[in-house]
């Protein structure tokens, strides 16, 4: 019997835009909100001005780039310093996270433990990791320990929260073949759930690193550790063309790690 491809489903427009009053009132709505933000934002012509002068001066005080044997060595110390941040944080974010996407996740967890596990992503999701960076800070001293502690936070909202998507989307087909054959709760996870979403956590688990690399360099600079302390010293001593190298070396990192993630990415997917 010869098959037929399914009719692609033509696009139509939402309902509510066929009232040409709705629609313009959106656009409406959308323009002086736009206006309004302008407005509020207090920017005079004057400003952008002085702004560009100053900004042509910063920059002409950058170049050359600094790379004397002094200076290269305070770089590779901080730059060593975030990378190895980056790594100690996915790690110990990923074991936090693990246990906490599997209460997060609707279809396998009770009410109760589904809340709580929403709940914990949803605190480690409200905060941005520089408000955390400046707490721990706080508590642990300056270094790298904070900003360790910072970075492990943030991956739990991020790391959990999509790998409890992931198991929410797993075919429950396999998951309740592995139960009918009288596999435990804890055995059904493990061989009914785990290995449909492992592909996806190790995916999630290179490319949180990946962010954990760039976000090093920004929590060092409210005293966390890692080359942001180094380039925000720079800056302080006006020692500009140092800060364009640090600048310079860490798009290069970001380079590097993204490159390699997309490599180990591709590979697993």
């Amino acid at each position: 019997m010869a098959t037929t491809e399914p009719e692609q489903r033509e696009w139509k427009r939402p309902t509510a835009f066929y009232n040409h009053y709705v629609k313009w009132a959106v656009y409406l709505v959308i323009a002086v909100f736009l206006l309004w933000s302008a407005w509020n934002m207090r920017i005079s012509l004057d400003r952008m001005l002085q702004g560009w002068d100053s900004a042509v001066g910063l920059v002409t005080s950058m170049f050359p780039p600094e790379f004397t044997p002094f200076k290269m060595n305070l770089l590779i110390e901080g730059m060593t310093e975030s990378i190895a941040m980056s790594i100690i944080a996915t790690i110990i974010g990923v074991i936090i996270s693990i246990p906490v996407a599997f209460m997060a996740a609707e279809n396998i967890a009770p009410r109760p433990v589904y809340w709580v596990g929403r709940g914990i992503i949803t605190v480690s999701r409200a905060f941005h990791e520089l408000i955390i960076a400046i707490i721990v800070v706080k508590a642990v001293g300056i270094g790298a320990l904070a900003g360790v502690i910072a970075l492990s936070y943030k991956t739990v909202g991020f790391w959990a929260k999509l790998l409890a998507e992931d198991i929410e989307d797993i075919d429950t087909g396999q998951k309740e073949a592995v139960k009918a054959t009288g596999a435990s709760q804890n055995q059904t996870l493990l061989f009914g759930v785990v290995p449909q979403v492992l592909p996806r956590a190790i995916g999630l688990t290179i490319y949180r690193w990946d962010i954990n690399i760039r976000h090093s360099t920004i929590v060092g600079i409210v005293g966390a550790g890692g080359i942001g302390s180094t380039l925000l010293n720079s800056f302080d001593q006006y020692d500009y063309d140092f800060f364009l190298t640090i600048i310079l070396a860490i798009i290069l990192v970001v380079m590097i790690g993204e490159l390699v993630s997309t490599y180990i990415r591709g590979r697993i997917q």
